[in-house]
């Protein structure tokens, strides 16, 4: 049924996110989206105002990720949707939803280098799932019904919509049913075969050392129940990719911990070791695999993903199934045997323990502080339940590391790009998306640096997240690199930084600083007792390391380990 009535194109756009679900957009105006800006007045919808455009789409990442839901970023042409493109190739490779909705100068300009005309439909095609010029107020509302689909269907991820400033200004009705999208469903994938269920049954009967991959596509697929009853069922331990971690519980009796470069030491071994591995939700990256030619070469592997692109992309499979993961685990469930598996269990356990006597959070006080300390006792004194944003580089590692992720979507990093400066923006995005937990940004001294003006907008939106600014005075991961394969030289990793608690406290945030383990624990009840945003610095060793490592173009088992008594992660004491 039509609705009649005659609206600006700058009103559609707001009357198609009302009728799309959206309560919050993040954003920044200009001239080619002010009549959209203009028309916002009359509508609930809230609007962010952020310190930059990049901000503004990491904010709707946040949002996204945290909720679920279709994260939404409005910008000017030109500069303002240029700054927008980190943000989208972020969400692009990790997934996420989000529609970035972009003035344009008018139609009659296009083509003519106006000011600030930019192709950024161009610019974006690497970087988006889709997107789109409109230059006509009729086609605003379909643009848009589609864009919403197309960044939710299938493998989520972002979509751009480009509105010329005379599509916003010029009239047409809104008839929302005649916009319903179909182009959509083309990316949701068909059935999957029963031959090649039947045929993944039959590699799990028969397998004596299986480990399951965990992926973000469990998240996404709202599959985490169906996979811990698969676990639980045929007695299969669980390792997890990054974006993986809380989407089945770390906890759990069958979780190994986090797999890959900078994984556990006994799960990368497990891998090495299995005879199958079940990859769910994930694209085996190269972060993940290692040296592909070595990677888990006794092992049969059955894949399955949503996108059929990256089935046999980079590791060939026994099995690969493209569709939604658990529908799948649904139709193999009830054919799935019980099983025991307690000696491939125990041998798991043992190379555990290996690890475990040696791990450098159980150190006795040395009055050094290490991150690896801040991140467990900030795990201990939040009883895992906070949703934590990080930044990218070694205080990453080390909070995916100590940080034991319970709760779905408790976890929010970018991964697939490692996006420096994403995790304050993320994390106040989360925060709006979800007002009632307690949210925690998790930043180096380098990546904090890039979008700390941030802060005001936390201020001026009166949204509450603490902030822990692990500072060791040199852009980490890059430091290690350079310590470990170019011969100690630090060429540009040493980074000067102002002080961070003066710096919360100019934009009205209350600030502390830590230098020992003893003060930790006073410096998060505070933190976590102020009214709006505080800011914590923790002043770790400088030249500590992530370990274990493993080297670029090396295989999963030939992992750098830390060159002391002090080794990898192991069982967490409360």
């Amino acid at each position: 049924m039509s609705e009649p009535g005659s609206f600006t194109g700058a009103q559609l756009i707001w009357e198609s996110l009302l009728r799309e679900g959206v309560d919050t957009v993040f954003g920044y105006p200009g001239g080619a989206i002010l009549p959209t800006y203009d028309a916002m007045t009359e509508y609930t919808i809230r609007h962010v105002l952020v310190r930059h455009e990049q901000s503004a789409v990491h904010m709707a990442d946040g949002y996204a990720r945290a909720s679920g839901r279709v994260g939404v970023v409005v910008a000017t042409s030109g500069p303002g949707a240029t700054n927008l493109v980190t943000g989208l190739a972020t969400a692009m490779l990790d997934s996420t939803p989000l529609v970035a909705i972009t003035g344009q100068v008018g139609s009659a300009l296009l083509g003519t280098d106006a000011f600030q005309e930019v192709d950024i439909t161009g610019i974006t095609i690497p970087v988006t799932k889709h997107n789109y010029l409109v230059t006509r107020a009729e086609d605003i509302v379909p643009a848009l019904r589609e864009a919403f689909a197309v960044a939710r269907s299938g493998r989520p991820g972002p979509v751009l919509v480009d509105i010329t400033k005379d599509a916003q200004q010029s009239r047409a009705t809104l008839d929302w049913e005649a916009a319903l999208p179909q182009r959509h469903l083309r990316h949701i994938p068909p059935t999957p075969k029963p031959a090649d269920l039947a045929q993944a049954l039959e590699l799990i009967r028969e397998a004596k050392r299986p480990v399951i991959l965990a992926g973000h596509g469990i998240q996404l697929s709202g599959a985490r129940a169906e996979v811990l009853a698969l676990a639980e069922r045929a007695d299969i331990p669980f390792a997890l990719t990054l974006l993986g971690l809380g989407a089945v519980p770390a906890t759990h009796p069958l979780s190994l911990g986090m797999m890959g470069m900078h994984g556990e030491a006994w799960v990368n071994r497990a891998i090495q070791e299995a005879d199958l591995l079940l990859a769910f939700g994930m694209r085996f990256d190269d972060r993940v695999t290692g040296k592909l030619k070595e990677y888990a070469p006794h092992a049969k592997k059955i894949h399955i993903d949503i996108d059929a692109s990256e089935l046999n992309k980079n590791v060939p499979v026994d099995v690969a199934i493209a569709a939604d993961l658990g529908a799948v685990l649904r139709a193999l469930l009830p054919e799935v045997p019980v099983a025991d598996r307690s000696a491939w269990l125990g041998t798991i356990r043992e190379w555990r323990g290996d690890s475990a006597v040696r791990d450098i959070k159980n150190l006795p006080d040395d009055g050094h502080l290490y991150a690896a300390h801040v991140m467990h006792d900030l795990w201990r004194l939040t009883k895992g339940e906070a949703v934590v944003v990080t930044d990218v580089g070694q205080h990453q590692m080390w909070e995916a590391q100590y940080y034991k992720h319970d709760g779905e979507r408790s976890l929010i990093t970018s991964g697939g790009a490692g996006t420096m400066g994403f995790a304050l923006p993320a994390a106040i995005g989360a925060k709006i998306a979800r007002p009632e937990a307690e949210v925690w940004v998790v930043a180096g001294d380098g990546g904090f640096q890039m979008t700390f003006a941030e802060l005001m907008t936390a201020v001026q939106e009166d949204v509450k997240v603490n902030i822990a600014v692990i500072n060791n005075g040199y852009l980490g991961m890059v430091r290690q690199w350079q310590a470990l394969f170019y011969e100690g030289r630090y060429a540009a990793t040493p980074i000067l930084s102002p002080d961070f608690v003066k710096l919360a406290e100019a934009f009205g945030i209350p600030g502390q600083r830590v230098e020992t383990r003893a003060e930790v624990a006073t410096a998060v009840a505070r933190a976590r007792e102020a009214k709006g945003a505080a800011l914590i610095e923790f002043k770790v060793e400088q030249e500590d390391s992530v370990y274990p490592m493993v080297p670029a173009g090396a295989a999963l088992h030939e992992m750098i380990r830390r060159p002391s008594v002090l080794a990898e992660t192991g069982s967490d004491p409360v």
